[in-house]
């Protein structure tokens, strides 16, 4: 099985005191030719003149109507995609606690430390993303991810020796590969919307369409 992943909100081990609250990771399964249909279809129902859709897109009110079709029962991620939303205050903060038993104080200061602690790229929460996604799925599986630095040969051998059902973790463009920019707009959507419920802005209609692709803890109490 080979399955599309993109992430948004990536800050690298910056957990706190970022331009983002929310990391969050999306994995499709489709086929080329179904992910371009996917994005044929929404470029004839947005009508914008960019080059690249992505998540805003969907997300201005004006779309609204294409924001629920894209996520709804009859849209083209029903039963073929799953989305992982960490809470990088909360993600660290446990962290912390695993460390040190308990946070008596400032996050930021715990960051640096624990950054400056352990190996590189420990605290970056993309790589347990990656191994959640393939357990995620049944059977062999192979990833198509969207290009990140810190996805270096070494740390992907390192994914696959501590997940035996990665068979292969390769690099692309979401330019080049509508499959990755259909779990970007997947990634890119999830992530504003569960910051939008920290900051107290719910959207209880798109919160509800988004619950049954959101695998693990869920931010929401919906």
């Amino acid at each position: 099985m080979e399955i599309a992943c993109d992430e948004s909100g990536s800050e690298g081990e910056k957990l706190v005191g970022g331009v983002t609250a929310v990391f969050a990771h999306a994995a499709v399964r489709f086929s080329h030719e179904e992910a371009e249909a996917c994005v044929a279809e929404l470029r004839e129902m947005i009508k914008s003149p960019a080059q690249e859709y992505k998540a805003n897109h969907l997300l201005r009110r004006k779309n609204r109507w294409v924001l629920l079709w894209f996520l709804g029962p009859d849209g083209p991620l029903a039963g073929r995609a799953r989305v992982q939303l960490v809470d990088k205050r909360r993600f660290l903060a446990a962290r912390v606690r695993a460390e040190f038993g308990a946070v008596t104080g400032p996050l930021e200061l715990y960051n640096d430390l624990l950054r400056a602690r352990g190996p590189r790229g420990a605290l970056d929460p993309l790589f347990p993303a990656i191994l959640r996604a393939v357990a995620q799925w049944s059977g062999p599986v192979s990833i198509v991810h969207d290009q990140q630095l810190s996805l270096t040969e070494a740390r992907i051998g390192q994914l696959r020796r501590l997940a035996p059902r990665l068979r292969s973790l390769t690099l692309a463009d979401s330019q080049h590969d509508a499959r990755v920019q259909v779990a970007d707009f997947l990634a890119g959507i999830a992530r504003r919307v569960a910051e939008d419920e920290l900051h107290g802005r719910p959207d209880r209609e798109v919160i509800e369409l988004l619950m049954p692709f959101v695998a693990g803890e869920r931010m929401w109490n919906a």
